[in-house]
């Protein structure tokens, strides 16, 4: 670097410094002025610069990407355009053009003051609203809008105007999910075995319409091969309904009756729509394992995730939609064969809406069954919930088919300090087939509160009775095809949900149970499971105890096995930081003992690693008694630009298995094909052409690709997202004006980010014509260019971003065609300092 980069005069420099800070302050109340003769002490011949823009505060007219804030609270970020006005004191200040339509989105009563349609073009004149105001914040790019409250209807809060959502691009891509696991016993013959299994999620975007379908492929040991189509469906949101219309496979809502499987048209109302504030459940599933295990869910018996999870306690929180509800069946598959399996209810409470809300279902189409010789019924099915005054919220809905109606009717209250309560009852009239024409009832009652004072927080409490002549609709329409749906008919269910905190620092209390019987051969099941978790100086330990209890059918073929299935499960766990030592890895131990199968102890590690905590990893060790003896295991999990990466390995003294797997998304756009991890329901492809492999905030592994894109996924529906590109990681040749984007998009929507990334060398050049400098404040252009606009500081130096090899450059200073010089320049084959290139040119003045 020469030393023109160290010559700036402390005076002047305090002059530049204030006239960059003066835009930033948003209460400046006295008008600053200074004798702009300083500023052409060392070149009185080039004359002086136009400063009077900056002694107002005011900048050049235009269109700027501003924060929008409407008495304090932010509503958008966007492009407006300003105006150059005079005001009251005939000073020059920048006024938006904001339109009617924006006013009123912004909850403006615009049909209150006609005069706001000056018809003087797109503008409206806010004048017309009397003490409105607004107040460009040029320094912090906000646009402050002060309205009266009495002229604007209060939104709720985190609403967006549907008109700022977004349906997103025209799209085509694929989900993909594929593992497997190679297999060898550590006896006898050593026999191998291989199991693969494969998740693919195509689907394709056109305005509103998402066109989605789900397929998995298996391959199981004995290496026989199994495809199966979960579904296949269309669907685009019905704004004015506040709804999502769906065509093809899907499943009815749950929160009136039990869930029910179509291929049809279904027409539902989405919450998602509504503002937080006025919203009234993906589940997840947690278990423990005692060996090295494979966890596969399936639900209405489709399998619709399968994971490897280490021994111990375990949570799955990343499973994806299937297109409706159904309660989970997950099996957990342990190292030696034996199996746990447990149902997890995908239903939520409470039903309660808020006053005036109607949320409503219109299904119809045919049953659609997991076995395929169940007969395919058509049905239709209506529901309403409907929040009435006093926390009273009525809901019910009609079932009808050629072997099975119904009707359901119940009354939710919410009864203040006492929670919340529901209850409904279903009459069903119902033809099973080789059965009698039957009828009969199903009574309900669920219950849920948060005691703030004591911390005790009932999530769900219910209970449900139905009379030995009641059938659900899909026990009825399946058993026309399927001998077994009648066995299990559920006589009554009780279930609890609870948490306790304990005061500070003395960690919470957690219940869950439920009891269920059958009406055929006295089945029943329960289950208990009670958990304690804490943190003691950054140490997090928990102790958890489950019982479990099946009674299988007493038939004739199995008397013996009745009462055959109990078990008792004591776990503790506790995890260290090891931050001291270890940077971002943990220490953890944990035992877990059964009353059935002995006592297991693992201590293992566990961590993230590599930038951005791209890589998680775990390394655990194990001993077992009765017969259990070592065991052991390793996982990696690396999320990178193009997808995710898993791999593991585990063994025990029967048997060892590398288990591998790779995931993530392909998306086809109008700029070409874009690789990612895996995409959820709504995503963003980001466009920043030229600004490659720059880190997403706050998403593990996202970077852009070579080309500047990439895409995150897992956005907030119908909500603001923003997205930052970290600058840190920006290239040296890559300059943002702006590098947060905020996007709004609808379900299942692809919405693009545009960044304006400025690709070109940095160079500071010192402007001179016959030794004097070009004058302090002047303003420099790339001919060509019209993206932006550079600053002149002291002794003709300026600093260029996005620089062309080679061109022309003009500086202004006036309004006169004197005031004015050009500069070709071509650059330097090095940068000197920093990727920074220091350059003189000859800034020749028009003569």
């Amino acid at each position: 670097m020469t030393t023109a980069l160290n010559t700036m005069q402390p005076a002047r420099l305090a002059i530049f410094i204030a006239l960059a800070l003066a835009g930033v302050s948003p209460t400046l109340y006295a008008s600053e002025t200074f004798n702009t003769e300083l500023v052409e002490l060392d070149n009185p011949g080039m004359g002086k610069a136009d400063l009077s823009a900056f002694e107002s505060g005011s900048q050049a007219p235009g269109t700027y990407h501003v924060d929008i804030i409407l008495d304090d609270r932010l509503l958008e970020t966007r492009d407006i355009r300003f105006m150059a006005v005079k005001d009251a004191n005939g000073s020059g200040t920048l006024q938006p053009c904001l339109s009617i339509g924006q006013l009123k989105a912004w909850g403006v009563k615009t049909a209150l003051f006609p005069q706001l349609d000056a018809g003087e073009g797109e503008c409206a004149d806010l004048r017309a609203i009397p003490q409105a105001s607004a107040d460009f914040q040029f320094g912090a790019q906000r646009l402050a809008i002060s309205i009266p409250q009495a002229a604007i209807d209060l939104p709720a809060r985190g609403y967006v105007p549907p008109d700022m959502w977004d349906e997103g691009i025209t799209a085509a891509m694929l989900n993909y999910s594929l593992s497997g696991a190679n297999s060898r016993a550590r006896s006898g013959a050593g026999t191998r075995s291989d199991s693969q299994y494969a998740n693919l999620r195509p689907g394709i975007n056109v305005g509103p319409w998402r066109l989605r379908n789900y397929t998995t492929w298996s391959r199981d040991a004995s290496g026989q091969d199994k495809w199966d189509n979960v579904y296949t469906l269309m669907q685009r949101a019905i704004i004015p309904l506040q709804a999502q219309l769906t065509l093809g496979d899907s499943s009815a809502p749950a929160d009136v009756f039990d869930s029910m499987p179509f291929r049809g048209v279904q027409l539902a109302s989405d919450d998602d729509m509504l503002p937080d504030s006025l919203k009234g459940y993906a589940p997840v599933v947690r278990g423990i394992a005692r060996t090295n295990a494979q966890v596969v869910v399936r639900q209405n018996g489709y399998q619709i995730y399968q994971s490897y999870v280490a021994p111990g306690a375990f949570e799955i929180a990343d499973m994806y939609p299937t297109g409706g509800a159904g309660d989970l069946d997950v099996t957990i598959v342990e190292a030696d064969g034996s199996e746990q399996h447990f149902t997890l209810p995908y239903a939520s409470l409470p039903v309660l809406q808020r006053e005036g809300r109607l949320k409503y279902a219109l299904t119809a189409g045919q049953y659609r069954s997991y076995n395929r010789s169940v007969e395919k019924t058509p049905f239709g099915q209506l529901t309403g919930i409907y929040g009435l005054p006093h926390g009273i919220t009525l809901y019910g809905g009609v079932q009808g088919a050629d072997k099975y109606q119904s009707a359901a009717l119940g009354m939710g209250k919410n009864m203040g300090d006492l929670g919340a309560v529901s209850a409904d009852v279903t009459l069903g009239w119902s033809t099973p087939e080789h059965t009698a024409k039957t009828n009969g009832q199903s009574w309900r009652a669920r219950y849920s509160k948060n005691f703030i004072t004591t911390g005790t927080n009932f999530s769900i409490a219910g209970y449900r009775y139905s009379t030995r002549g009641y059938y659900g609709m899909q026990d009825v329409l399946g058993s026309y095809g399927d001998s077994s749906a009648l066995q299990d008919r559920r006589r009554n269910r009780a279930e609890l949900t609870m948490s306790q905190t304990l005061g500070d620092n003395l960690g919470a209390l957690t219940l869950s149970a439920a009891r269920e019987d059958y009406w055929n051969d006295g089945k029943s099941m329960a289950s208990w499971s009670v958990g304690y978790s804490n943190y003691w100086h950054n140490i997090s330990y928990g102790l958890t105890w489950t019982y479990s209890k099946n009674v299988r059918s007493a038939s004739e073929n199995r008397k013996s096995q009745k009462n055959a299935d109990h078990d008792q499960l004591l776990a503790f766990n506790v995890s260290i930081p090891l931050d001291k030592f270890l940077p971002q890895t943990w220490a953890n131990y944990g035992m877990n003992a059964s009353s059935n199968n002995g006592t297991t102890h693992n201590v293992g590690l566990n961590g993230v690693a590599l930038e951005n905590r791209a890589l998680s990893w775990n390394v655990q060790q194990g001993y077992g008694t009765e017969g259990v003896g070592n065991t052991g295991n390793v996982n990696a999990d690396y999320k990178g630009t193009y997808g995710e990466v898993t791999a593991g390995y585990g063994y025990d003294k029967n048997s060892e298995r590398l288990n591998y797997g790779l995931q993530g998304g392909i998306l086809a756009h109008a700029d070409g094909i874009t690789l990612s991890q895996p995409l959820g329901e709504t995503s963003v492809l980001i466009k920043a052409p030229g600004a490659y492999y720059v880190d997403i905030r706050n998403q593990p592994g996202v970077r852009t690709d070579f080309r500047g894109y990439t895409v995150v996924s897992n956005l907030s529906v119908y909500r603001k997202n923003d997205l930052t590109l970290d600058p840190e990681t920006m290239p040296d040749d890559v300059e943002l004006e702006i590098n947060t984007r905020t996007v709004t998009p609808t379900r299942g929507a692809v919405v693009r980010a545009d960044y304006l990334p400025k690709s070109g060398r940095r160079v500071l050049m010192t402007l001179t014509d016959n030794d004097r400098a070009v004058p302090f404040g002047a303003v420099v252009a790339l001919v060509g260019d019209e993206s932006g606009s550079f600053i002149v500081g002291d002794r003709g130096q300026v600093y260029l971003t996005g620089m062309r090899e080679q061109g022309t450059l003009v500086a202004t200073w006036g309004s006169q065609s004197s005031q004015q010089c050009r500069a070709d320049f071509t650059l330097p084959n090095h940068s000197t300092y920093g990727g920074i290139a220091d350059m003189h040119t000859t800034c020749r003045q028009e003569r």
